[in-house]
């Protein structure tokens, strides 16, 4: 019996990232672009919204609210609801799918309220069918009251304690989230999907920790392929020697057939000691060939165990990283960045840091440029990757508030300038995107 699977993701950063991974506006590598067409939105829009983000501020929008939204408050929260890969696999086959969907639809539903999930879309062109739905966070409860305002003396004209307000942390709640658990394996348990082990050690991290340990994992992954590698080469080449070997065997056996029969000949002609002696050394060197000869088949058999061993190895590693991309489609692109901030010359070290999204100041060294097949100095800078504000998807390296880019043309034209050489202007390049 397999377990359901139910996670409340809070989204970080613009809700349109997101929109654009749902509905599939952007195509990421783990999803199989033939079958996109099967994935579909279970929610009916009103006539006047089209697609997820305008859901989520129409019902922002005709939810009667009285507080005003906060700057940085979470207007809505994301639900994935799946099942282990097996048994999913299993209730599509059985054509059962729909009614897995309908049933997930009425939990949603149920536990927090039907206007309140304003979007729910099944994907079917990756490995695992699952569904990622929208909740935006509206309860009508009463607030719970904080310490420092009800030791205030002064009092303001009371609310509606039944009026409808934005909280997602009422809805994120530790026993809420238990609720959730407890409920949804309940209402999955009919397709053989059971709740997860109560008060486990194991704990969500967040996407940012889990990419650094993906990386970490990923370098060990790099690792282990490349001593495979290796102890192929060595093994293909003792393969050769071994083969070589059993060639010259060969030749001496055949050699030694012929010398024998001469001995023989000439044995029986002369009969003297010294064809005697010759033949005990024949004898001695085929006690020696037959076990060179059990030697080679022992060396043959661990050959093979050890081609195989490498065989598995090699898959097991590459699931290892399509698990890994299928879970986070956008790992290729993190690697992508690694791989230029370590082209351009920076440190492990400060690789970390800029992925943790620190500051880091007083950098001193040599950055090289690809563009201009050049090394140029930096003292005491600041680097920083940033988001780009027109296209908050873009991240770019940023040198004392410069792009890389703008900071590598910057040092150009500095040393063309000493040249006597007035270089051309170039546009600006707007960063890698992820």
């Amino acid at each position: 019996m397999g377990y359901a699977v139910l996670h409340l993701l809070k989204p970080k950063g613009a809700s349109f990232s997101m929109s654009a991974h749902i509905e599939r506006t952007v195509s990421p590598p783990n999803a199989d672009a033939e079958l996109t067409h099967l994935n579909r939105e279970l929610i009916e829009f009103p006539d006047t919204v089209s697609n997820r983000t305008e859901a989520i501020q129409h019902r922002i929008d005709t939810a009667g609210l009285q507080r005003k939204i906060g700057k940085n408050q979470l207007t809505a929260f994301n639900v994935l609801l799946s099942g282990s890969p097996d048994e999913m696999k299993q209730i599509e086959a059985n054509g059962k799918l729909d009614d897995w969907c309908s049933d997930n639809l009425d939990w949603l539903r149920k536990t927090y309220g039907a206007a309140n999930v304003v979007s729910a879309v099944v994907h079917l062109d990756e490995s695992t069918p699952h569904i990622h739905a929208t909740v935006v966070p509206i309860v009508t409860t009463e607030r719970k009251k904080k310490k420092h305002e009800e030791q205030a003396k002064k009092r303001y004209r009371k609310k509606s304690p039944n009026a409808a307000r934005l909280c997602l942390d009422e809805i994120m709640s530790r026993e809420k989230l238990k609720e959730y658990q407890d409920t949804y394996a309940q209402a999955m348990a009919k397709f053989s999907l059971q709740r997860g082990v109560r008060g486990s050690d194991a704990r969500h991290i967040s996407t940012s920790e889990y990419y650094r340990e993906l990386i970490n994992q990923t370098e060990t992954v790099k690792s282990k392929l490349s001593n495979l590698k290796e102890e192929q080469i060595e093994a293909q080449s003792e393969l050769s020697k071994v083969k070589a070997d059993i060639s010259k065997e060969k030749f001496k056996n055949t050699a030694a057939d012929v010398g024998t029969t001469v001995l023989d000949g000439v044995g029986s002609l002369f009969g003297n000691s010294k064809v005697k002696q010759q033949q005990q050394k024949i004898e001695a060197l085929e006690a020696e060939n037959h076990n060179l000869t059990d030697n080679i088949k022992g060396l043959n058999s661990k050959i093979k165990t050890m081609e195989s061993e490498h065989k598995t190895a090699l898959d097991k590693l590459s699931e290892q990283l399509n698990n890994i991309y299928d879970l986070f489609p956008h790992i290729k692109d993190l690697l992508r960045w690694e791989n230029f901030l370590k082209n351009i010359g920076l440190p492990d070290n400060i690789i970390r840091r800029l992925f943790n999204r620190e500051e880091v100041k007083g950098c001193t060294g040599e950055l090289y440029s690809k563009e201009h097949s050049q090394r140029f100095r930096l003292e005491n800078g600041s680097l920083k990757l940033k988001q780009d504000k027109d296209k908050p998807e873009n991240i770019r390296l940023t040198i004392n508030d410069t792009s890389i880019y703008e900071w590598f043309r910057q040092k150009h034209r500095e040393f063309l300038n000493k040249l006597g050489i007035n270089p051309p202007e170039q546009k600006n390049n707007r960063g890698l995107k992820l």
